[in-house]
């Protein structure tokens, strides 16, 4: 097992033991109880870490994707009837992720959904917040983690400078894992929506299949599958490891963006074991809805409760330009 895998498995234990308060939306951590800076103060502090980290650890979640525009997962709103319209009046689902937990009983129709889901994110443009994070890391010795599946940092960096330890929607594997292979999804999802037309079906003979066993494939992800934990997924892990490891004595920053509840063992509590046990290292997190910085790094850290699309631009602008015209969490 790699080390940052280990670590995720620690808190995992952790995660499972205090369930009832993770579940609450609270953790079971002490948290700082310092008077916060003003917000224009901590753009100041977040551009003068990053100027002045010898390298950056990114930690990306799902807030981060919301931020730009990916927020149709849990919710029907206007950016979910925009790319599932057709399904939210045929099913009347609340949300992207509603459609994939509902009980199928037509595959055709479930993999009519679940190319409509796929293709919507493979195909998306990189939102804004990515950007605006991409100018932040110019010219610094970066990489990234994230436990999103949409794609977004892969279409910004080589494969080597990210780890995307929940999966990633441009692969299949087999729904049963009878191998360890995992093959390409965006040819077949490509086929799938041109022939699924206006409908919200697929022939029955596009379904994905293994090439191994025939069963079907399933996209290679963490979340409402048989996800496969093979060497694709320990790659990534050992991605992550070697990069922080190799860094342990700089002055590393770990950077948190938008990990909410659901998955804190991740990215934040690994994060914040790493900032404590590194000599040098600094941690600060952006998150619209979450004060959590435990009472042991607020000397050796920062949290920011705000828009993380206006914290990314503003850093973005007080880095290039000095700028003033800060948004804040308007």
């Amino acid at each position: 097992m790699s080390f940052y895998e280990d670590l995720v498995m620690q808190t995992q234990m952790n995660y499972s033991k205090y369930y009832h308060v993770y579940a609450s939306g609270s953790t079971p951590y002490q948290l700082s109880d310092k008077r916060p800076m003003a917000y224009q103060e901590q753009i100041q502090r977040l551009v003068q870490e990053i100027k002045t980290a010898d390298c950056v650890v990114v930690g990306g979640a799902s807030g981060l994707s919301a931020a730009g525009g990916g927020d149709f997962y849990y919710e029907d709103n206007a950016s979910f009837r925009k790319y599932f319209g057709k399904f939210a009046k045929k099913y009347h689902f609340k949300g992207a992720f509603d459609g994939m937990f509902r009980q199928w009983d037509d595959r055709a129709a479930f993999w009519a959904y679940l190319a409509t889901f796929l293709h919507t994110t493979q195909t998306a443009t990189v939102r804004q917040p990515y950007l605006d994070l991409d100018a932040l890391l110019k010219g610094k010795d970066f990489f990234v983690l994230t436990t999103n599946q949409d794609t977004q940092f892969i279409k910004l960096y080589p494969e080597d400078k990210v780890a995307e330890i929940q999966g990633d929607h441009r692969f299949f594997q087999c729904a049963a894992g009878c191998t360890d292979d995992t093959w390409d999804a965006v040819k077949p999802v490509e086929e799938m929506i041109a022939a699924m037309g206006e409908k919200t079906t697929i022939p029955a003979d596009m379904i994905p299949r293994c090439p191994h066993c025939g069963g079907e494939a399933f996209p290679w992800v963490r979340g409402y599958g048989n996800f496969l934990q093979g060497k694709k997924y320990e790659e990534q892990y050992e991605k992550i490891s070697r990069y922080v490891l190799e860094h342990k004595d700089s002055r590393v920053l770990f950077l948190e963006l938008g990990v909410g509840r659901m998955t804190p063992m991740f990215i934040q509590e690994p994060f914040w074991n790493l900032t404590l046990s590194f000599p040098h290292a600094r941690y600060i997190a952006v998150n619209d809805k979450y004060d959590f910085l435990p009472k042991q790094l607020e000397d050796k850290g920062m949290a920011i409760v705000a828009d993380i699309g206006n914290v990314l631009r503003d850093t973005r602008n007080a880095m290039e330009n000095g700028n003033s015209n800060l948004r804040g969490s308007e």
